[in-house]
């Protein structure tokens, strides 16, 4: 594993979670001036380090590692989601939308009349978004009536490639893996379901884009 990789990544939560970086010490359990020194190269990014991540953010150390992966891992809900409803709004968010129906702009989706619940999920904060898919284009990776959690990226000129993320356009909203075009100034859109077909799009003609955290697959019984 490449240090520099992994420092950029860590950077990159630093900045998606909104923490400076004393606060991003503590929250890990190390030293701010031994965080600088990683953060700078002047220490090396051990094993030890990486599992403190892990532990203390949730996150993926296969993501932190080569790049792979998510952010941060799925996670399975029971059929009985009400054990982990957190009380007194308290948690993450849940909204009564269905992320990849209608064109209605973000500003106009995430507004206090749509929230229905609120989430405690490891590696989560007040800040990110809980929603409902539908439609079968990201099966069997993302199915129909999942839930997932969303991350708002501050500048899409800085794309996760290859991950799975909620793109907003002027016309409509779709969930995709992102992927890297030969022409930089578009990036084509991919399903997990064979089935559909890629789409190519213009960079400037993205409006907002969300990252896919967690997965939260629901199990029905019948």
């Amino acid at each position: 594993m490449a240090d520099i990789d992994i420092i950029n990544r860590i950077k990159f939560l630093m900045k998606e979670l909104n923490y400076r970086q004393v606060e991003f010490a503590s929250k890990i359990g190390v030293d701010t001036s031994n965080l600088s020194k990683y953060l700078n190269g002047r220490l090396p990014i051990s094993e030890a380090f990486i599992n403190r991540l892990v532990v203390n953010l949730g996150v993926s150390k296969q993501w932190l590692e080569d790049g792979t992966d998510i952010p941060f891992a799925k996670a399975a809900a029971p059929a009985a989601t009400s054990t982990l409803t957190a009380p007194d709004h308290q948690g993450t968010p849940v909204y009564d939308i269905d992320v990849t129906a209608g064109p209605a702009p973000r500003s106009l989706m995430f507004t206090e009349d749509h929230i229905i619940d609120w989430m405690r999920l490891p590696g989560t904060t007040p800040d990110d978004r809980i929603v409902i898919v539908s439609g079968n284009s990201m099966a069997p990776v993302i199915k129909d009536g999942d839930m997932i959690v969303l991350r708002e990226l501050t500048n899409t000129q800085y794309i996760m490639w290859g991950h799975v993320h909620v793109v907003i356009l002027d016309d409509y909203r779709m969930l995709k893996y992102v992927r890297r075009h030969p022409d930089p100034t578009m990036v084509t859109l991919h399903s997990a379901n064979p089935e559909y077909d890629d789409m190519e799009i213009r960079r400037a003609d993205i409006r907002n884009m969300m990252l896919v955290q967690q997965i939260i697959h629901i199990e029905k019984l019948v």
